[in-house]
């Protein structure tokens, strides 16, 4: 069960993480944390970990959490600025692939130990970021329009459905976008052949976005706690 509980910590903090960096830097501590979450993300969903007996990738919490981010900013702010914080992830998510695989080309030195540790992970970087940046756009692009649409389709009332139908459809999106290219592959493309047994590759699927449904209601008494932030104007 270390996995399980694992999971519930990492969401706990994760979810917090982003409060705290709201309350003591405003939007900016929003935007830092979409940067930071979309770089952990793709180097944890290179993990395949077991859950309840099944097997799934890591990254889902740490990926979910920029849903909160584009919530909170759409419904605290505007969405202006939810749409700004999904382009920071973007233009980071490519800086740190390219910068990356320019620090993979350099030639190590014989004393070097971790230079294979870096070429295993951040070798398979492109792939996984291709993959996580077509999903990414997508979904957080529809994120910020279903929200701002649930939120004009019920003037502003009923937060917490409006949270749960824009990310919950949009982690659907997401899920089939990045499995699809990062696991199944682009039939040859690239070079980019099938990494995993269709078998694992559904198991892996339908885990990962039961794993994200449920991070898309708990994170909802903390979109609740953002606003009350807000409102009593708590922000730094």
């Amino acid at each position: 069960m270390i996995n399980e509980l694992l999971w519930i910590v990492l969401m706990l903090v994760s979810f917090s993480g982003i409060i705290l960096a709201y309350r003591f830097f405003g939007k900016t501590g929003l935007y830092i944390w979409m940067a930071m979450a979309v770089i952990i993300a793709n180097i944890q969903v290179m993990k395949t970990i077991s859950f309840f007996g099944l097997v799934t990738a890591l990254g889902n919490i740490i990926y979910g959490s920029t849903f909160l981010v584009t919530d909170i900013l759409n419904e605290n702010h505007s969405k202006k600025d939810a749409k700004q914080a999904v382009w920071v992830g973007f233009f980071i998510l490519v800086s740190v692939t390219i910068i990356m695989q320019i620090c993979l080309g350099f030639k190590a030195h014989e004393s070097d130990t971790l230079s294979p540790a870096l070429q295993t992970i951040f070798g398979l970087l492109p792939r996984i970021a291709f993959a996580s940046l077509i999903a990414y756009l997508i979904s957080q692009l529809h994120d910020v329009w279903a929200f701002n649409f649930w939120k004009k389709k019920f003037k502003g009332e009923k937060l917490w459905l409006r949270n749960n139908l824009s990310t919950m459809v949009s982690q659907l999106i997401d899920n089939v976008v990045f499995t699809w290219i990062a696991f199944v592959g682009l039939f040859g493309i690239f070079g980019w052949e099938q990494v995993f047994e269709w078998p694992l590759v559904i198991m892996i699927f339908f885990v990962s976005y039961a794993m994200k449904f449920v991070v898309a209601v708990c994170d909802t008494p903390f979109i609740y706690w953002s606003k009350k932030i807000k409102k009593e104007g708590k922000l730094f």
